[in-house]
């Protein structure tokens, strides 16, 4: 089947399956619809404010669904009329069977890990939080379990020590919307060869699971190691953020959120969680095995910024010298 003639339904919501909905269009490959979330209020007005997906269909002059329920059958006859071979879908919710499997050609989804590693909603978090040195992408056909579907194809690359999960995400966004493009001219040509993922799995225990993020798993912990601490830091810039409640001296409750810090191995006899400062320069907090170097915070109400500005117009009282 050529690109022209393999009609395409799009389904996803923020910027990285914007990128991956661009890629498909400058391939030449034919988008007969777009599926994405509902508008949101957002801001101070409280305005509602479109996906980034939403608004660059429109600028496309694309049909664009927005649908509250997905098994609405005023929905799946919208859907059905668009008469799409394939799906192609990038963050977007989990679809019932009636959605993904109403293509011939199937549905398939552009997950950010090298599945079956790191199921779930925050692959690219986790995998930082945890310390790897390398992730992918991986397209996969939807099946009923979520990010168990037959594997199409995977890209790998590294995960930097300066990696956060900022800068990862933009690296997959590219790597993604690659590979997207090589699934679908793959589907094009009938050359698809899945692989089940329970075939890659030899030892259950060893899966490492991408669960959604909340707020007490951002709260860090002074008696990890200095390293894995860090590794929460970048795993979480730049949002939701890292982040601690600090009792020093008169300041009770200090809340800091910590964007970058690098970490300080040192033998040491003192607790953990214990704030250094000249007030100048920097600020170290103390870990099981050391310190960590902050470089990079924000303290409530205040801006995000380096520790010497932070400094300039902020005092620790009673501050420890190291």
């Amino acid at each position: 089947m050529t690109k022209d003639q393999l009609r395409i339904v799009f389904m996803g919501t923020p910027e990285i399956a914007t990128a991956a909905l661009e890629a498909i269009l400058q391939n030449d490959y034919t988008v007969a619809g777009v599926v994405t979330a509902a508008d949101k209020p957002a801001g101070r007005g409280r305005k509602l404010q479109m996906s980034s997906v939403k608004q660059f269909a429109l600028e496309q002059g694309l049909p664009v669904l927005q649908p509250q329920n997905l098994k609405d059958p005023s929905f799946l006859e919208e859907l059905k009329s668009l008469q799409a071979h394939v799906q192609v879908v990038v963050a977007f919710r989990m679809l019932p069977m009636a959605v993904w499997d109403m293509p011939a050609l199937g549905t398939f989804n552009m997950h950010a890990s090298l599945l079956p590693q790191y199921r779930g909603a925050a692959p690219i978090n986790h995998a930082i939080i945890n310390g790897e040195t390398r992730t992918g992408v991986t397209t996969f056909f939807l099946d009923k379990e979520i990010d168990t579907g037959k594997i199409i194809a995977q890209k790998e690359t590294e995960i930097t020590p300066y990696d956060t999960a900022g800068s990862l995400h933009d690296k997959l966004k590219i790597l993604g919307a690659e590979l997207i493009i090589e699934t679908l001219d793959m589907i094009g040509a009938n050359k698809v060869q899945p692989i089940n993922q329970q075939a890659l799995i030899n030892d259950p225990t060893a899966l490492k699971k991408a669960p959604k993020i909340f707020r007490e798993d951002c709260r860090i912990n002074f008696d990890d190691k200095a390293q894995d601490i860090c590794n929460l830091i970048r795993g979480l810039n730049p949002v939701p953020g890292a982040f601690t409640e600090l009792n020093i001296g008169e300041q009770k409750d200090f809340v800091m959120k910590i964007f970058e810090a690098s970490p300080c191995p040192e033998h040491h006899d003192l607790e953990s969680g214990i704030l250094f400062t000249d007030n100048k320069n920097y600020i170290k907090i103390s870990t099981s095995d050391g310190f960590i170097d902050i470089k990079m915070l924000q303290a409530a109400g205040k801006k995000k910024m380096k520790t010497s500005d932070f400094l300039r117009g902020y005092t620790f009282s009673a501050p420890n010298a190291l």
